[in-house]
């Protein structure tokens, strides 16, 4: 079997899981836990591609993530509120509905700007950032900065984005109950369809000839700029299409969750995509996805029974796998399967030279 064939099989063994198995399987509850886990893997997916193709660390996803997020969340607020002022803006004193907001009574206009604001954002650090030829460390430090402060903006603009609780309380989500199972299991599968869409046209960007031109960037950016190529171009676009993704990513949160709040978006959330994607294996698209799935369902599961030490864990987890296992969970599954195809070998060469003479 080539290795794109297998890659199309357990694609289909995935798709089939996450559709039919997942949904009889799981109740409700673990059901809309799932679907969370699987917004993270979008913004993982982003990360890995930013990250594990074009070696651009990203601390603060959770921007692009918030955007997308507050972008769905004003929509919906404003529709609840029926053309009124939202409830927080109520309690807030606020008066007039903020300019800001006026757009987003439109879906479609909601709906745009949760992949068209991520991805400008992106497309102008892009351009400010990789033409000055910044990069390793202090790209990474720079995204970590703007994290930051992108929370302290949200934080401090109570009467504008409902301050440190965020937007929250929303009583209809396109029509229908967003407490209602089925509801929630249309979200469910409304993420996972997204997020094998947004897998395979990655698999196809970075085994185009973009593709790898990016992995060449990110292995020799001056050799590539030698060779009559623009670096900050390609780092560029790809940093826009990670960006899009967190974007879309933030956008189904919302109503899989029911809120969007600073505290899901700063430094610490960032950093912890970042750890998903470096356990699952950040060279491999598939290891994204994986790392965030398996963290999140790691952090549920083990901070219900330990919440003070959770994150001690997960920072020696990162330690761990960055010093022993820096390609991560897939890298781990590559080594361990050409190391049994490497012993099986002389085997099969021996088989073969006694049959011969025969």
């Amino acid at each position: 079997m080539s290795e794109r064939t297998r890659g199309y099989a357990l694609f289909g063994a995935v798709a089939l899981l996450l559709l039919v198995v997942a949904p009889l399987a799981l109740p409700a509850f673990r059901l809309d836990e799932l679907a969370k886990y699987l917004c993270f893997a979008i913004a993982a997916l982003g990360i890995g591609l930013a990250w594990g193709q074009g070696g651009m660390l990203t601390l603060g996803q959770g921007v692009f993530f918030g955007l997308g997020g507050y972008a769905m969340g004003m929509y919906l607020k404003l529709h609840d509120a029926g053309g009124d002022l939202p409830d927080f803006m109520v309690w807030s004193g606020v008066e007039h509905l903020p300019a800001l907001w006026g757009p987003f009574r439109n879906p479609v206009v909601a709906i745009a700007a949760v992949v068209v604001v991520p991805v400008a954002v992106a497309v102008l650090l892009g351009v400010l950032v990789f033409r000055q030829r910044v990069r390793g460390a202090y790209f990474a430090l720079l995204t970590q900065a703007l994290a930051a402060a992108f929370v302290i903006l949200l934080v401090g603009q109570q009467g504008l984005t409902g301050g440190t609780n965020g937007l929250t309380n929303f009583y209809d989500v396109f029509g229908r109950d967003p407490e209602a199972e089925s509801t929630q299991r249309t979200m469910y599968f409304v993420t996972a369809g997204v997020l094998g869409v947004l897998y395979l046209l990655a698999r196809q960007l970075v085994k185009s000839r973009f593709g790898r031109l990016l992995v060449a960037v990110r292995d020799g950016e001056d050799r590539v700029r030698f060779l009559g190529y623009n670096p900050a171009t390609v780092k560029t676009i790809t940093f826009a299409v990670s960006a899009g993704m967190a974007g879309l990513a933030g956008a189904l949160f919302v109503p899989v969750v029911g809120i969007i709040s600073p505290s899901l978006l700063g430094v610490v959330p960032s950093l912890e995509l970042v750890v998903a994607v470096a356990v699952g294996g950040r060279y491999a698209l598939a290891g994204a996805i994986l790392g965030a799935v398996a963290m999140n369902y790691a952090k549920t599961s083990l901070s219900e029974q330990w919440a003070d030490g959770w994150l001690y864990l997960q920072g020696a987890l990162f330690i761990l796998v960055m010093t022993l296992a820096p390609k991560g969970a897939i890298g781990l599954y590559h080594q361990l399967r050409d190391a049994v195809a490497r012993r099986r070998g002389p085997s099969v060469q021996v088989t073969v030279k006694e049959e011969v003479p025969a």
